[in-house]
């Protein structure tokens, strides 16, 4: 199956004008035309993950972040990303990126964070882009947990249910006042803090968020769970394999990266 007929069956997905004006998905090193036998999954092309997509054989891998974010002047080995433009080159692995598109697009990582968390089917998109074929997409999702739970207990279930070593927590994990309403931004989410202020909600479930915009959110009466940026969106991975699956057959052999949680907390 040949590169572009893929990109087809992922723009279905979620289209690249869906996409923040910021960002830079879609195909950004290799050939539209290369035959694809093998898709190496990843959420970033870590010099591991291409070293691993070569020794599988890959011919094209797909991360949901993308390697190159601005202008690229010079593609030698002095510089880590022209070393893996140079590797996924040398070894004729086309290489695309699923980013905001992915995240705004509906039924994607919104959609599949609020799942996990237990939002209500009535939650709304938290900060709205547009309309795609009459559904509204947009970044984040806010709506009322399905099951009343303090702050502790939500935070237990984000760490269990995204699999992860720890949470940090911006709020009071002693109280016993139940979390009703529930935004969940996955990925870096200090720029939503003030959409989840604004829809009512009572706490924030995202990542990287610094010192000061988490003791300020509990100021304004939000709670903050910091799952990390990985921690949140490493989901992606679980969702495209049985995407592609699924579309593509019995035609192209996925090979999903193993979970590798880039921080750790040493106590």
């Amino acid at each position: 199956m040949r590169c572009d007929e893929i990109i087809v069956e992922l723009e279905g997905l979620a289209p690249e004008f869906l996409a923040c004006s910021w960002d830079n998905p879609g195909l950004l090193v290799g050939r539209h035309d290369k035959e694809v036998k093998r898709i190496y999954l990843a959420l970033d092309a870590t010099d591991e993950v291409i070293e691993d997509a070569v020794q599988s054989r890959a011919d094209m891998l797909l991360t949901h972040h993308p390697m190159i974010f601005k202008a690229v002047k010079k593609i030698n080995n002095e510089d880590f990303i022209g070393r893996r433009i140079i590797k996924l080159i040398q070894n004729d692995i086309s290489y695309y990126a699923m980013h905001t598109n992915f995240d705004s697009a509906p039924g994607c990582m919104a959609d599949l964070a609020a799942e996990r968390i237990g939002l209500s089917e009535e939650s709304q998109v938290l900060e709205p882009e547009g309309d795609w074929d009459g559904v509204q997409y947009g970044i984040g999702k806010v709506g009322s947990l399905a099951e009343s739970m303090t702050l502790r207990e939500l935070a237990g279930k984000v760490k269990t249910a995204f699999g992860l070593p720890f949470v940090t927590v911006y709020g009071d994990l002693e109280s016993r006042e139940p979390v009703r309403i529930c935004a969940v931004s996955p990925g870096s989410g200090g720029s939503m803090i003030e959409a989840a202020l604004q829809s009512g909600a009572d706490v924030l479930v995202t990542g990287d968020i610094g010192h000061h915009e988490g003791i300020d959110s509990v100021a304004r009466q939000m709670a903050i769970i910091d799952a990390g940026h990985y921690g949140l969106e490493h989901i992606f991975m679980d969702f495209m394999e049985q995407y592609l699956k699924k579309q593509l057959g019995e035609q192209v052999q996925i090979i999903k990266a193993p979970a590798a949680f880039p921080a750790a907390v040493l106590t």
